[in-house]
């Protein structure tokens, strides 16, 4: 009986974690994993931003290559820094005793952080860091509460004075046709390289990676579908005329 509860928990508990993520307001994303122009700029974020805490272990090298168009010389050259040949999978070289002294928590894999917590959630937390000086690395999250992670981004976002605001629907100014409000930071402590649009378009790109990475095999289900529906259309020709076949004598 025990092991039949502890099985149902360990299924209910990503829905549940989801769940409790969809509590907090979030900003909408428009997610397309076939847009591989978006997809090779995430991955260049997701090498040189994320990869040296958090591995994509359930991921190969070469598989990312294949799906978003990025020869494997090209791939080995500029995204693999390490001795990790193209077939390997995407693991790095972090010790996770190191990173637990260093974050207090070893990073976690993201190979399938988008399938538990959704584009939505993952677009609003990068782009929700603000300045905490309660706070280890002097930041906090809007969507996550007290992270352990630093703002890895800063470079690019610069950092917020305060708390942004999420799941506010932006508005277009009618005279100046400026996009207005729509939350995120009002004002910043440090300036980023980026302009607050320019960013906004980088965490899609990352975005949409990490969905991508969730499930690869996605791309090749919607490549397949519509062969699949067409079949099933020519398939019922035949059976159709075999079933009024079969019944013709019976009254």
């Amino acid at each position: 009986m025990m092991s039949r509860l502890a099985l149902a928990f360990a299924v209910m508990l990503p829905f549940t974690v989801h769940a409790a993520a969809s509590k907090v307001a979030l900003d909408k994303v428009d997610i397309d994993i076939t847009d591989q122009p978006s997809l090779q700029r995430g991955v260049q974020l997701y090498t040189n931003y994320c990869m040296a805490c958090h591995s994509l272990k359930y991921s190969r090298y070469e598989r990312v290559a294949d799906d978003i168009g990025i020869p494997h010389d090209l791939y080995l050259e500029n995204l693999i820094f390490s001795d990790a040949k193209i077939g390997s999978l995407m693991e790095n070289s972090m010790e996770p005793g190191l990173a637990q002294t260093w974050f207090g928590a070893a990073p976690p894999d993201l190979s399938l952080i988008a399938r538990l917590r959704g584009a939505d959630w993952l677009y609003t937390y990068l782009r929700t860091f603000y300045k905490d000086e309660s706070r280890p690395w002097g930041v906090n999250n809007a969507v996550f509460k007290d992270v352990g992670m630093p703002h890895v981004l800063s470079q690019m976002q610069g950092l917020c004075a305060s708390k942004p605001e999420t799941g506010v629907q932006s508005e277009v100014d009618p005279m100046s046709g400026e996009i207005v409000g729509g939350g995120g930071c009002e004002s910043y402590v440090t300036e980023g390289e980026l302009t607050p649009a320019e960013f906004n378009s980088a965490m899609r790109d990352l975005t949409n990676f990490l969905v991508y990475v969730g499930e690869p095999s996605k791309l090749q289900a919607n490549a397949i579908a519509p062969w699949v529906l067409l079949f099933l259309v020519i398939l019922f020709i035949p059976v159709y005329l075999l079933n009024r076949e079969y019944w013709k004598d019976i009254h």
